[in-house]
């Protein structure tokens, strides 16, 4: 997909657009139209100098109009008032959102739609290259008197033309400007070439399957490398600014040659080594390969160097490095048995027997990511899978897999596959905007309930949670003493804080192993406010209800979770009830509600007994 990015803006707040710059070397442009005006060097597109009128170079493909004139004498220059200074800063916001712009693919300078007449003048055709300055002299106008590019960019390149009446004799005036569009609907960058084009792709032949199989193998397409978008544009001036680097949900974890491969089927169900691991996203994939069995041992993905010979930044852009450890390896045999060896510092690499059989090949690698909450990684470890393999067992299949966890908590196991476990938590997580789920891997991090205490006191259990647990109802509760100089609001925030904790979760997970980049496995928590009507109202209850259904095959179904309400209810706090003290009771429960359909035997349907008769069989009757 060609990926364009648009310029918008209120056209009564937008500045006038400046005089066009003259150029002194032909720009590009994509295709060619012509605009007729009424005068020549008027408007708003008329440059501020001008030019000698020979014409520039015609490129071989393309005849360039003027090839042959003589220099004609010049007149002296038109001044016009220069447009008034922008400000330094208002300089510097523009050139920062100006970003590239787009590859011009056509010399506007060469162009020449009034030329029809093969090595012949056309009257009043001045961009004709078979003119001469004696046929310029005789002009009495240009038929065509601009000659621009593509009318949807925001800045394009024009050919001017216009005939000087007031020399002797009449000569040619030819200019290049840079045109701005002053619609506020306009391309204003484009990282593909071709993106205006009308150009039938190609179709993949036996000949060139293999270059495009290269073009088109990784996660992006190739696209002009000297155009960016304004994304990356903008993320790059970003990371010049001071602000401290971390990784974020779903960049590409870098390493020292380029990044954190982790291979993946991506155009078909062969491995492609350019996908990129992206933190935090947790991945497991399998794909094959095709390899030949006698060049297994010069073959990299199937090498255990392959995995871990690139150090992996701490954050993106520095000079502090995570080497990659071996954690485990495992040797299958030929029958498919595995032994787990006993040490993991040797270095095993793949071994070539008579061109039948190749040992210690890659056939699963496990990376395990150790993160901090600031964005940092801290270990990387990698577990393999080695195996023996044969002509007969090609293409090979391998299995890639990748987890994260976070420093100083231990890894959350699933509560289900794929349905919740009776007994294992909830698992709940938040959606930052434009990301997957963020989940926690502290288990007090997750769907979380006030813990009772012996003491009954809120205050002293105030951040003790205890996690919800699937198809466990729960009730716990508090007590809370407070003054007549209590303030309502302070009392209310205290409360909440203890009904709900510091962080509770916008996300619950359907199933117990939901992933968290699984956006609509993920069911949002419904928030709902019961009150009644007065001055202080605090809230004396946090209920949460669960709805869940049984999915699946009737004779193994699974618990999914379909809808998730959290109700805070709140009663008037009088001031006539304040006395020198008084308590309030706390109350906080979870329910699980089961809101599955009765199950329905279904039978075929009957046969249908398709009996013809003959037309006259009730005859004489009817």
């Amino acid at each position: 997909m060609a990926a364009v990015a648009l310029r918008l803006g209120i056209l009564l707040l937008l500045p006038p657009p400046p005089p066009p710059a003259v150029k002194g070397v032909s720009g590009q442009s994509r295709s060619a139209s012509a605009t007729p005006q009424p005068s020549a060097g008027s408007g708003p597109t008329a440059p501020s100098v001008r030019e000698t009128p020979r014409r520039p170079a015609a490129s071989p493909t393309a005849p360039g109009p003027g090839q042959g004139s003589s220099p004609a004498p010049e007149s002296p220059p038109t001044e016009t008032p220069a447009p008034p200074a922008a400000s330094p800063a208002a300089a510097a916001t523009a050139a920062a959102r100006a970003g590239p712009g787009p590859a011009p693919v056509t010399d506007v300078a060469t162009l020449c739609v009034c030329d029809l007449s093969v090595a012949q003048c056309d009257i009043n055709c001045c961009c004709d290259p078979d003119c001469s300055a004696a046929d310029f002299s005789l002009f009495t106008t240009c038929s065509v008197h601009i000659v621009t590019g593509d009318s949807q960019l925001c800045t394009q390149e024009a050919a001017i033309y216009s005939i000087n009446v007031a020399a002797h004799p009449p000569e040619r005036i030819f200019k290049l400007v840079d045109q701005n569009n002053p619609s506020i609907f306009c391309i204003h960058a484009t990282n593909y070439k071709q993106a205006l084009s009308f150009i039938p792709p190609e179709m993949p032949t036996s000949q060139n399957f293999d270059s495009l199989l290269k073009q088109f193998e990784g996660i992006t397409f190739s696209a002009e490398s000297d155009v960016l978008l304004n994304t990356e544009l903008d993320a790059q001036n970003s990371s010049d600014t001071n602000e401290t680097a971390r990784y974020e949900y779903g960049v590409p974890i870098q390493t020292t040659d380029a990044f954190l491969r982790l291979p993946a089927p991506l155009v078909s169900s062969q491995c492609s080594d350019a996908n990129p691991a992206g933190f935090l996203v947790n991945q497991a994939v399998k794909c094959f390969r095709m390899i030949k069995v006698g060049n297994c041992n010069t073959t990299q993905a199937l090498s255990m160097l392959f995995y871990t010979n690139s150090s992996i930044l701490a954050v993106p852009k520095s000079s502090q490095l995570v080497n990659v450890t071996v954690q485990t390896i495992t040797v299958q045999s030929l029958s498919g048995t595995r032994t787990l060896l006993n040490s993991s510092d040797v270095l095993l690499l793949p071994k070539n027997l008579d061109n039948q059989v190749c040992l210690n090949v890659v056939l699963g690698v496990s990376y395990s990511i150790t993160y901090t909450d600031a964005g940092e990684i801290t270990d990387a470890a990698v577990s393999f899978v080695l195996g023996t393999i044969n002509t007969k067992m090609l293409p090979i299949q391998q299995n890639f897999e990748i987890t994260f966890t976070q420093l100083n908590t231990k890894p959350v196991p699933l509560s289900g596959n794929p349905g919740y476990g009776i007994g294992l938590p909830l698992r709940a997580g938040f959606r930052p905007t434009g990301s997957g789920i963020i989940q926690s891997t502290n288990t007090h991090g997750q769907l979380t309930v006030l813990q009772s205490s012996s003491n009954q006191d809120c205050l002293a259990v105030e951040g003790v949670r205890t996690p919800v647990l699937f198809g466990y109802n729960m009730i716990s509760g508090c007590k809370l003493r407070i003054t007549a100089r209590t303030e309502c609001q302070l009392l209310v925030n205290i409360i909440l804080n203890v009904l709900k904790g510091q962080n509770f979760p916008e996300y619950v997970a359907s199933f117990g192993n939901s992933q968290a980049q699984d956006v609509l496995d993920w069911v949002p928590i419904t928030h709902i406010q019961s009150s009644e009507q007065g001055l202080c109202q605090i809230p004396v209850s946090f209920e949460i209800e669960v709805k869940w259904t049984k999915y699946g095959s009737l004779m193994n179904p699974q618990a999914k979770i379909v809808n998730v309400s959290a109700t805070v209810i709140t009663t008037i706090l009088a001031q006539t009830h304040f006395g020198s003290e008084r308590t309030i009771q706390i109350a906080s429960s979870v329910t699980f509600v089961d809101v599955s359909t009765p199950a329905e035997p279904g039978y075929k349907a009957p046969p249908t007994i398709n009996a013809k008769l003959p037309f006259d069989f009730f005859f004489p009757f009817v």
